[in-house]
């Protein structure tokens, strides 16, 4: 049966009403819930100029609705900070600092276009913010948003002016967030300001966690005073319920997510409270590692939160109910991987260092006792990561023992060296060193991470903790056929390649980087050198030919840019002039023409693919025929002839770099070259030319540095030389090594721009040592070698 239309329009218009009523009427049920949702969770607030005793005597807080002890004391404190205003007329009040009409955000107001947001009467004080139905006397206070020293608030977006014809500005209180908006720029830049300046005026807030950290800092000598203060304050024992408030006093509002990293945060008071109940599943977890190692990245992403998450652990090891239990242990294990990663604040440090006194004193001879000593060792030696422990460290820690690094040593076997979470690349290569007997070798030498795609050197003070945890997070990014990231022991700088004994393990690596420098190409010779160099290469692998010999790939041999240097050039389309070509060729790309083109170029790929198979089968052949004439040469005579050979070039022992050289000339495009810096001069070469263009002994230098993050600057006599390059950094600190090395004095620097990156300095380096640390934090892409 159909409605009557009055039935109807009756209604239509009640729901009308209440959407009215649900966009209109929020703001009178949202004042009368403020004030108790504002109270919840308050328990945190004290201010420093706030004295007396210091029996905070406060449990852990809950979620009770009821008005308990907690709820009276936020009243009392509510009613501390806002001081009452009188029924006079709100324009008079003598407290006010700006004050004006604003439009607050309702639910949806800005995402319905047709409700126009409704207008307030905002008032600023030196206190609160409060916001009323009108101007005149008697007007309602609708709200009021409590300003402290941890409230926020945003300037004006312009990409939502763009979207709403509105700019905002938003204040972040401790459970509220007020986003009001106005249609004029200078009217929103005012209040901004008036807010902050606000903010800037207040004191800074303290926890109870705080006041109770400082109180038993005073009272440490006092065995009696320290009982009652943990026996009336459960906010510092062990807890199995849940934390709803963060024990440290954290900013209000959103966190910045334009920050670097794959994961997204919420604030920092929601992040702790995550954080802790992270914490309690690590008592009942089986393998808590990885659990372990999301808890060290939060807090590597957000810093402020690692003094939070010692009090938390600090908290959960205190009065436990099974002391050494397997719950307590993994918080003492987490504990330790805390200390091995991140430094805390010196009040957090000072507690730390008590409670783990306390510990070691109250349960002697224990698993506890033993962490909380291990703790307190690594605590003297951490000096921040740059990585969080990789998985294989998380356990090594959790026993309390050394990891297993293993470096590889070019023509030696690999060296096996116990590291700990702080040791450097530096005291590794001193360990090498002395156990290779390199000591009295004049040349440099380093560490160097290895990849499919780039070499680079590890710095002195890089941790060889934050590497392997590179290695494990690259190891998952992969493919199976890629060979491991490893760490490589290897000549840095040359200082004298000529009286290297033949029959040491120096010459061994000299020999098998220069290999490597050759098959990378930065040995610009003949190709018939080329070949005669591979067949000793198979002399000194599997002396004297052989049908059974095992044989290499071709790439492991010869150079592979030759071989594709012989293929023809693919055929040049010149690209369309005007605009309908383009488009016509798009069309004839997307139909039949395109898969005819697909075809085609398919076809030109594999008669490629077959030049380039017989063009390796023929240097193959070449280089077996060169090989057998070689009978009877021993394994170290191939080696000496080897080095021989590559020696001939007059650029062997520089380490080169790609650069592209800015010319004069306006116009004129840069030149890409190739930068040698040796141990007596700088030199300028045209890649695959055995001659240098020129060369710079280092008398003729001026000065050097980075004329920005991408520009390097060397001054030569009367002329400047601009180099493009990736590897700024590098090509500085090595240029300092060698003359540190050599007993030079520094060059003076350059005046650098406030936007140019900073030179790193450079330190007189013992004989043996890899180079200072800092420049190869960048991770430059492959293009420097040693020749």
């Amino acid at each position: 049966m159909p409605f009557p239309g009055g039935l109807w329009w009756l209604l239509c218009c009640r729901r009308g009403f209440t959407l009215l009523r649900r966009d209109y009427g929020e703001a009178e049920r949202e004042a009368d819930g403020e004030a108790e949702e504002e109270e919840e969770a308050s328990f945190e607030l004290r201010t420093q100029g706030d004295q007396g005793s210091l029996e905070v005597n406060l449990s852990q807080p809950t979620r009770s609705s009821s008005g308990s002890e907690r709820s009276l004391l936020v009243a009392e404190e509510m009613r501390s900070l806002i001081v009452e205003k009188g029924p006079g007329p709100v324009e008079d009040d003598p407290d006010a600092l700006v004050k004006g009409w604003l439009q607050r955000e309702m639910r949806g107001c800005m995402k319905t276009p047709w409700i126009r947001p409704r207008k307030y009467w905002f008032v600023l004080t030196p206190d609160s913010l409060d916001y009323y139905s009108s101007n005149e006397k008697g007007a309602r206070r609708l709200g009021s948003l409590v300003l402290t020293n941890l409230c926020s608030v945003l300037w004006p977006d312009k990409q939502l002016y763009k979207e709403t014809g509105y700019w905002s500005v938003t204040v972040f209180g401790r459970k509220h967030c007020y986003r009001l908006y106005t249609e004029h720029l200078n009217e929103a830049v005012r209040w901004v300001c008036a807010v902050q300046k606000v903010i800037d005026s207040k004191a800074p807030v303290q926890t109870p966690t705080q006041l109770l950290m400082r109180d038993v800092e005073e009272h440490s000598s006092s065995p009696e005073v320290l009982e009652q203060i943990y026996r009336c304050n459960p906010i510092l024992r062990y807890t199995s319920g849940p934390l709803y408030a963060p024990l440290l006093p954290f900013p209000y509002g959103s966190l910045d997510q334009s920050a670097p990293g794959p994961r997204s945060y919420t604030t920092l008071r929601d992040e702790a409270v995550k954080l802790f109940n992270s914490l309690q599943q690590l008592e009942s977890e089986r393998d808590p590692v990885p659990l372990m190692q999301g808890v060290l990245q939060t807090c590597l992403d957000l810093p402020p939160l690692v003094d939070e998450i010692y009090c938390q652990l600090v908290k959960q090891t205190t009065e436990p109910p099974a002391p050494g239990g397997q719950g307590d242990l993994h918080y003492w294990q987490l504990l330790t991987c805390m200390s091995c990663t991140f430094l805390p604040s010196p009040p957090v440090l000072r507690f730390l260092r008590f409670h783990l006194d306390k510990t070691e004193s109250r349960f002697p001879a224990s698993e506890m006792a033993k962490y909380a000593c291990f703790i307190r060792e690594a605590l003297g030696k951490t000096k921040g990561r740059e990585c969080v422990p990789s998985l294989e460290e998380i356990l090594m820690l959790m026993q309390r023992q050394e990891m297993i690094c293993t470096v590889h040593c070019p023509g030696a076997p690999a060296c096996s060296v116990a590291i700990s979470s702080h040791t450097t690349a530096q005291e590794v290569a001193q360990e090498l060193v002395s156990r290779l007997g390199l000591s009295q070798s004049p040349n440099l030498f380093a560490l160097y991470e290895q990849s499919r795609r780039r070499e680079q050197p590890v710095g002195s003070a890089t941790l060889l903790a934050d590497v392997l945890t590179r290695f494990e997070n690259l190891a998952g990014e992969q493919r199976e056929q890629d060979p491991p990231c490893r760490l490589c022991f290897k000549h840095y700088g040359f200082l004298d390649t000529d009286n290297v004994p033949r029959d040491s393990l120096e010459f061994a690596l000299l020999f098998e980087q220069a290999h490597e420098m050759v098959l990378r190409g930065y040995v610009p010779t003949s190709e018939e050198t080329l070949q005669t160099l591979a067949a000793l290469r198979l002399q000194s692998l599997n002396s004297d030919f052989s049908t059974h010999a095992p044989f290499p790939r071709l790439e492991e041999l010869f150079p592979p840019h030759v071989l594709h240097a012989r293929l023809p050039p693919p055929p040049h389309r010149p690209p369309a002039k005007c605009r309908g070509a383009r488009l016509r060729a798009g069309l004839l790309a997307g139909g039949l023409w395109g898969q005819a083109l697909a075809k085609q170029r398919a076809e030109r790929d594999q008669r490629l693919r077959g030049r380039l198979r017989e063009e390796g089968a023929s240097t193959m052949a070449a280089i077996v025929e060169k090989w057998k004439l070689l009978q009877g040469m021993g394994r170290p005579e191939a080696m000496a002839a080897y080095v021989a050979l590559v020696r001939e070039w007059p650029g062997f022992g520089s380490t080169l770099f790609d650069v592209d050289l800015h010319v004069s000339p306006v116009g004129a495009g840069p030149q890409r070259l190739w930068l040698g810096i040796g141990a007596k001069a700088v030199s300028l070469y045209k890649p695959g030319e055995p001659e240098p263009l020129d060369s710079f002994c280092y008398g003729r230098i001026s000065s050097f540095g980075a004329s920005d993050s991408s520009t390097f600057r060397l001054s030569v006599e009367d002329r400047d030389l601009l180099f493009e390059t990736s590897q700024v950094d590098e090509i500085a600190q090595l240029l300092n090594t060698y003359l540190a090395s050599a007993g030079a004095q520094r060059l003076p620097r350059p005046q650098e721009s406030p936007t140019s990156a900073p030179t790193s300095e450079s330190t007189v380096l013992p004989q043996g040592l890899c180079p200072a640390a800092g420049p190869w934090q960048h991770q430059p892409p492959v293009g420097s070698s040693h020749s």
